[in-house]
């Protein structure tokens, strides 16, 4: 039986502009990152934000994480984060190894979001004593591990808290592209008007091959990423294979038209459901629904392939290339259950 693939977006196919792109930067240029489509990166996100940043390839989600609080995070300091935050369940010790032994101070929250009430608390709470690791740095997710979104305002929020209280403000974009495309905002409100000083700018996920960026709103802290990512075994001889994908996702909006799409087929998938299956309301493009042993079984029976998500739940996630007669059935499969 063939496989219905709603297990994760990192699965995807590769977008045909980015496939493109990779066959046209097939020829010989500078090696590293000097080469044109590289030095083109600082410009066009800046045009993207409206502000001039420094940006960086990396190769994968965790890498461009775990560089970005090894910026902003010395060993003997702390990254504050939701309890359920990507760098705190699956990056697999990244974040503690790319910064030399930070610690991960965790934050509880509904929908892996945190509040900027719950961050001040929680900040707050450790004492100013040698005897306990110092707050250095705040991560939120955008859209969030259970596919949540911060608002503009929330986000704001949450940056006010960090200036408050001294912290450094990290966002993991890793579907940045989804909350965008949700909220219909411009990426500058979630990210440097917000307070954002950093953040990690997904593509794997949303059509690209392999490719991420790491973007420096405050672009002082940039100065030692390039030697950072050299040490971490992250600076590839071709690099240019990576920044023309960034580039063909950025040009004409493509890196929103895949989300759109995602989240549209997200959309569909919890209207066929009886409301009440909902853990979370869907916002992009997971879908956790309250699922029974026996409806698993009986949904993998079908071809479905999806992860549990503790022992009641399960989590499907849309792709920006899930085809049309996957999506029937699976609405097919849901309002049968």
């Amino acid at each position: 039986m063939q496989s219905i693939r709603f297990f994760s977006d990192n699965a995807a196919t590769v977008a045909a502009p980015v496939m493109d792109a990779i066959i046209a930067a097939n020829q010989s240029d500078m090696a590293y990152d000097s080469d044109k489509w590289s030095q083109k990166l600082d410009a066009i996100f800046s045009e993207l934000f409206g502000t001039e940043v420094t940006a960086h390839w990396a190769v994968t989600g965790t890498a461009a994480n775990a560089l970005s609080l090894s910026a902003i995070c010395p060993p003997f300091g702390g990254v504050l984060c939701s309890q359920d935050a990507h760098v705190q369940t699956d990056e697999g010790g990244a974040p503690e190894f790319y910064t030399g032994g930070s610690k991960l101070l965790l934050v509880p929250g509904e929908g892996a979001k945190i509040t900027p009430e719950a961050l001040k608390t929680r900040a707050e709470a450790i004492a100013d004593s040698v005897h306990m690791v110092q707050p250095h740095a705040v991560t939120i997710t955008n859209s969030t591990e259970l596919g949540q979104v911060y608002t503009p305002e929330e986000t704001a929020a949450i940056g006010a808290v960090a200036r408050e209280k001294g912290l450094r403000f990290h966002l993991d974009g890793a579907r940045f592209a989804n909350a965008v495309a949700a909220l219909g905002c411009n990426p500058a409100d979630l990210t440097w008007k917000a307070g954002v000083d950093l953040m990690s700018f997904g593509f794997t996920k949303n059509g690209a091959m392999a490719a991420e960026a790491i973007v420096f709103f405050d672009r002082e802290l940039a100065a030692n990423n390039k030697r950072r990512r050299k040490r971490a075994g992250h600076l590839l001889s071709k690099g240019r294979f990576i920044a023309a994908q960034i580039e063909a996702m950025l040009k004409n909006n493509l890196w929103l038209d895949l989300a759109r799409s995602s989240n549209a087929v997200a959309k569909r998938i919890a209207e066929a459901v009886d409301p009440k299956r909902h853990a979370y309301p869907v916002k992009a493009n997971e879908v956790f629904l309250f699922i029974s042993m026996e409806e698993r079984a009986e949904l993998r029976k079908q071809g479905f392939v999806f992860y549990d998500w503790g022992h009641d739940k399960i989590r499907l996630v849309a792709s920006w290339d899930q085809p049309e007669h996957e999506v029937v059935a699976l609405e097919k499969a849901l309002k049968a259950l």
